[in-house]
Formats: C-alpha cells, structure tokens, sequence
C-alpha cells in the first residue's frame, strides 16, 4: 500500500530541523508530483512585552520571515519542484498549522520538525509538532533525523 501525498504543508522556522523537514518534504513532493507549501508563523504572543522595549521587533520579525521563506522557495525550486508557493501568518503556531492553514490549504500531509527554535516553550507547555499532532486531521510526519542518517 503506497501514501500519495498531493499538498504538502512544510512548518519551519529556520532550526535544524526544518531543514530536515524540508528535505523530507521536497523528497515526497517530487515522489508524487505534490504541491509544497512553506509555513512560518511568526508567534505575536511573545511581541507583547518585548514590544514595549524594542518597537522594531515586528519588522525585523517579518523581514526575517520574508528572507527565510524565499530562501527556502529558492532551495526546493532549485531541487526540481515547480509547485511551491509560502505563508507567513501570526499568532500561536500550535493552533494556526494544524486548524487553520492545513484547512485552508487543503493539505493531505503535514511535515515538522520534532524540535525547533522554542526550546523554553517546549518544557513548559508542550512543542509545537506535538499539538500539530493531536489537531490535525490529515497525516502529520515528525522529522527527527537528518535526510542522510540511516
């Protein structure tokens, strides 16, 4: 029994493991002749009271968005997959990827990283790739290892 996978939501925000993950995703893409989809949330729940010091916070936050995501554009197109596009949206990744992007992008395959860049969050109130687990309702692949480990 093969999984053929037609749009593929790829969630990084620039760790190690969403380079894994990434990896992962231009492999089934090209595999299947799937879609790619590039999501980076930018988490505003932390903006609140950094905000108050540094007034640029969100610009840089959008202008690293915009660079990342190109940069990552530029490395699937470059791999040999046409059908990519990328989101940057705002607010609480954990709720955003699995309910509201994975919906309206009509995807079938989810792929995150196991861990990412919110390492103090992740002790206290759980990862990211665990809740896109428990909500979404299409298949979700937790990439743990790079594409070269065996």
């Amino acid at each position: 029994m093969g999984m053929n996978y037609k749009n593929i939501l790829v969630a990084v925000d620039g760790s190690t493991e969403a380079e894994w993950a990434l990896k992962k995703a231009i492999e089934i893409a090209k595999r299947d002749d799937a879609q790619i989809t590039l999501a980076h949330i930018i988490d505003t729940r932390t903006f609140s009271t950094v905000e108050a010091y540094d007034s640029t916070i969100v610009e840089r936050g959008n202008m690293f968005a915009r660079e990342l995501m190109e940069k990552y554009k530029s490395e699937v197109m470059a791999a040999g997959v046409s059908k990519v596009e990328y989101v940057i949206d705002y607010g609480s990744p954990k709720m955003i990827i699995p309910k509201d992007l994975a919906k309206k992008q009509e995807v079938d395959l989810i792929i995150c990283g196991a861990t990412g860049m919110n390492a103090v969050e992740r002790f206290l109130i759980g990862s990211v790739s665990e809740n896109i687990v428990r909500h979404a309702s299409c298949d979700v692949l937790v990439v743990r290892t790079s594409k070269d480990d065996k």
